[in-house]
């Protein structure tokens, strides 16, 4: 005989009389992380942050957006700096991976925050769709604007940054879409 029952919307226990132990059942796979890139530079003690327009709110976060298929991480973060803000990012290491579950809609994250200096500002390029304009925030700023915040990653990513936290680009950089979902990261 099973008893069974429902502890959360996603799992289920089954409890079994042959072993005694609760087993979890999901009623349907997780989706995998989105893989996404972030760009995190400093000048000056301010850090480059976009201001997007996501489900009519507008948010500040770095510049970052989605690896695309057959791209590496270091390829998708210059790119997304270009296309978010105009200036050419130039990654010099990965600060860390951080895996992030969306409290609202239950979608995971696995973030690559890299560090790096920006050049060649193109002040006439469009920017990306969603992206109102940029700024150049301190984090008390940042922190005082705390609510607009896109994610908790955002001042997470900033703070390790000035705690020194860095990593060589050789440890993630020529990993792709296909592969990046395998490494390790900081659960928030």
């Amino acid at each position: 005989m099973v008893e069974r029952r429902r502890v959360s919307p996603a799992f289920t226990l089954d409890r079994t009389d042959a072993v005694g132990a609760d087993t979890a059942i999901l009623p349907r796979m997780p989706r995998a992380p989105e893989i996404t890139v972030a760009a995190v530079t400093e000048a000056d003690g301010r850090f480059l942050v976009v201001e997007e327009r996501i489900n009519q709110r507008l948010v500040l976060n770095q510049p970052a957006g989605h690896v695309e298929l057959g791209e590496t991480l270091i390829e998708a973060v210059i790119r997304e700096a270009r296309e978010e803000t105009a200036w050419h990012f130039e990654p010099d290491a990965l600060i860390g991976a951080y895996l992030w579950r969306n409290p609202s809609n239950g979608r995971q994250t696995l973030r690559f925050a890299f560090t790096g200096t920006v050049s060649d500002h193109q002040p006439e390029q469009p920017l990306d769709a969603g992206i109102v304009t940029t700024h150049w925030l301190t984090r008390a700023e940042l922190l005082e604007r705390g609510s607009r915040l896109r994610s908790p990653l955002v001042i997470r990513c900033v703070d390790d940054y000035l705690g020194g936290m860095r990593q060589p680009l050789s440890r993630v950089g020529l990993l792709t879409l296909e592969t990046a979902g395998s490494v390790p990261a900081y659960s928030l």
